[in-house]
């Protein structure tokens, strides 16, 4: 069994070799985050795909609490 600490862990490590990957095989990605850090209108659309990649780790396989 793994503790939650271990598993957050490893999540977290996943996510982080995910982004990775992308960034090395989809070099357009690389140039849209540049482009959104430099302009804010497109850094709104990178902080909504963040927060829907972690919702989607973390949140879609949790059991509703009772």
């Amino acid at each position: 069994m793994m503790n939650p600490r271990l598993r957050a862990a490893l999540q977290a490590l996943f996510l982080l070799v995910i982004l990775i990957a992308i960034f090395l095989l989809f070099p357009i990605m690389f140039a849209f985050v540049e482009m959104a850090a430099k302009e804010l209108r497109y850094l709104w659309w990178l902080i909504l795909l963040l927060a829907l990649s972690i919702w989607l780790i973390w949140g879609l396989g949790r059991k509703p609490k009772k």
